[in-house]
């Protein structure tokens, strides 16, 4: 389906197979391992359930009409970004990854590609960047997981691709309705399904997104060959979940604006931070660059006891990791060995109605 049309409009149909009287409109998953192969030519489209799978097809062609370029999906997001880093860097390469991203891609890099003899350097996403000459790969990740700068990554691009580096984008935070990479200079883009994008928090997925064939190809030969692939189950209920998307996000942005208006209220409340909020560093790049801004807030109660206490009084509010999904939840991040404050706080805003999310938020506050 072409791109033109409104978001809900895309996320309802794609990936859609033609409509045929008596089908259902999404197919039901296919769970079968092996296929019938033609005895004379062997497979076609379908031989094994490893390397292809209908239902994967299906939810990969639906990514790929929202991201605008070829997907491959993967079991996890961590599955699909080190698929990403260890199907394009060798041995003597330097990859440069976001010092405030998502940590357990920067444990991956001081673990296995150092012993890979992969150098990485750390970038801050709001910069200053350095000099790209002799990175292989420039891994952005914009809004920052889990401390929400924005990067400019049409700049960042430029700058990269001058230098003669790949540009990877992770989108994980924002999503294909909140930006598309892919148009805005990047040759990549890799995300985790398991958060916004299906929303659910019962699906554990990744995909990697690109257009360039020689990229996807070795993307696509590293899963077939190391088998990171999600159930047929899982890719139909991400396919079926996307349809709510734009409906989704779009409750979770508006409780995210009015949480992060509450919040700058409060005395007991520091270091807030929504791209979405005039005041907040990032807003006039966040602007330019996303579609819709989303829906988490970050900010520091100032130690992990009164955290505890603000999550045991909300009625609301539940203790998880992950975000993205319907209900509204808060995650000490320091608590998983992320460098964080011990009192910071990433706050997931569901799709409760406002005023009670609001009401509960300040009871929290106030008895903790």
């Amino acid at each position: 389906m072409s791109i033109d049309k409104g978001d809900g409009t895309l996320v309802v149909h794609a990936g859609l197979p033609a409509p045929v009287p008596g089908e259902p409109f999404l197919p039901g998953p296919v769970f079968a391992a092996p296929f019938h192969l033609d005895p004379v030519t062997g497979p076609t489209e379908n031989g094994y359930g490893r390397p292809d799978n209908p239902t994967r097809r299906a939810l990969e062609g639906a990514i790929g009409e929202l991201e605008g370029g070829s997907v491959r999906a993967f079991a996890t997001g961590q599955a699909a970004i080190t698929a990403l880093l260890l199907s394009v860097l060798r041995s003597g390469d330097t990859v440069a990854l976001p010092s405030d991203g998502y940590f357990t891609v920067r444990a991956f890099a001081e673990g296995t590609l150092r012993d890979l003899g992969v150098r990485t350097i750390l970038v801050p996403t709001a910069g200053p960047y350095p000099s790209f000459e002799g990175v292989r790969l420039v891994l952005l990740e914009t809004p920052a997981n889990p401390g929400l700068d924005v990067c400019d990554l049409a700049a960042v691009s430029a700058l990269a691709h001058e230098a003669g580096a790949l540009v990877a984008v992770d989108n994980t935070t924002a999503t294909p309705l909140g930006q598309r990479p892919l148009s805005l200079g990047a040759d990549l883009v890799v995300a985790s399904g398991t958060k916004a994008l299906t929303g659910h928090s019962d699906v554990l997925l990744g995909y990697v997104a690109g257009n360039d064939d020689d990229l996807l190809a070795k993307v696509t030969t590293w899963r077939a060959q190391t088998g990171g692939v999600p159930g047929a189950f899982d890719c139909w209920l991400a396919h079926r979940s996307l349809a709510t998307l734009d409906l989704r996000l779009a409750r979770q942005t508006t409780n995210a604006a009015a949480v992060a208006g509450f919040l700058a209220t409060r005395a007991d409340v520091t270091g807030l931070r929504w791209p979405g909020l005039p005041t907040d560093p990032s807003y006039a790049v966040a602007a330019a660059q996303m579609r819709r801004i989303p829906g988490i807030v970050s900010f520091d109660l100032g130690s992990a006891e009164r955290v505890a206490r603000f999550l045991a009084t909300s009625e609301l509010v539940f203790a998880a990791t992950s975000f993205g999904g319907l209900h509204t939840t808060a995650d000490r991040r320091a608590q998983w060995g992320d460098d964080t404050p011990p009192g910071f706080l990433r706050l997931s805003c569901g799709i409760e109605d406002t005023p009670d999310l609001l009401a509960d938020l300040t009871a929290a506050l106030d008895a903790a």
